[in-house]
């Protein structure tokens, strides 16, 4: 169990959930945003003493049922309960090891079969581990990067100059890549590749402290995103995020309803793609 961590995490969202949202009358004017402490203990049905010990990083650790009362006092969402849970030490025990980058035979063939949607696999830090052709085409031939520049935290968020891999509205991919990081400080409490990661973050970027300091949680497993490529222009694609069970790696694909423009451009992309791939072979 994280203290220090679980108390920061209830004090942020506590501040997050208004009167009004919790089914309480907003009353008299209040000295902090959010409910008081003494609104959630009633409503997750624990005595006051305890929830606020809690937030204090005093508290002993809590019963399931205790986090699931608090859980639906503070209106968390799924990843929020989990993280909750996470930090209370209910799931599974931390572990030391850093995430594994080699890429599951599985997985591995799942993207070669992949050809006509774009399809890659990060890791919980957010570096890109594989890719198929078609995703090299539409964000950047990962290949042809040094490894620290296939993180896309690090891309997006240190080097803004080199672009954004075509992501047109970044905020929103980057904050399911904040939480995905977020998760992993979890399970891998100790781990000094991402301590480090986190500070180089925190250091270079005021946007990413913001959104790390927030404390957001929010994982899209499905939503849409436009891409701006620069040789067949604006690109709407769906994504949908497929966990690899015992991994800690995500595979993201990409794909377009038949028909539409998206997937037509998609099948240009495709073409553009394999002359470039071969233009690179032919010169090397």
């Amino acid at each position: 169990m994280d203290k220090h961590a679980l108390a920061e995490f209830l004090r942020s969202r506590r501040e997050q959930v208004s009167p009004e949202a919790a089914g309480l009358a907003s009353g008299t004017r209040r000295r902090t945003p959010g409910l008081r402490r003494e609104e959630v203990a009633e409503l997750a049905h624990i005595s006051t003493d305890h929830y606020s010990r809690l937030e204090q990083a005093r508290g002993r650790n809590p019963s399931r049922a205790v986090l699931h009362g608090i859980a639906r006092a503070l209106r968390l969402s799924d990843q929020e309960r989990t993280h909750l849970f996470s930090l209370a030490g209910e799931l599974e025990p931390h572990r030391d090891l850093p995430p594994t980058r080699e890429v599951d035979p599985g997985t591995a063939t799942l993207l070669g079969r992949l050809t006509d949607v774009p399809a890659l696999v990060v890791d919980d830090t957010c570096q890109v581990i594989a890719w198929n052709p078609l995703a090299a085409a539409l964000f950047e031939d990962f290949s042809r990067l040094h490894a620290a520049d296939r993180n896309v935290l690090r891309r997006i968020f240190l080097s803004p100059e080199r672009g954004t891999f075509g992501i047109v509205d970044h905020r929103r991919f980057v904050l399911s890549a904040v939480s995905y990081l977020r998760v992993a400080t979890t399970h891998y409490p100790d781990s000094p590749e991402l301590r480090s990661l986190i500070d180089e973050l925190l250091a270079g970027s005021a946007e990413f402290a913001e959104l790390w300091n927030s404390l957001d949680l929010r994982i899209d497993h499905h939503a849409r995103q436009v891409f701006q490529h620069p040789q067949v222009g604006p690109i709407e694609l769906d994504y949908d995020i497929l966990t690899v069970p015992g991994r800690d790696q995500q595979v993201v694909i990409f794909s377009a309803e038949p028909g539409s423009s998206a997937f037509q451009n998609l099948q240009l992309l495709k073409v553009i793609g394999t002359q470039s791939m071969e233009s690179v072979a032919v010169s090397g």
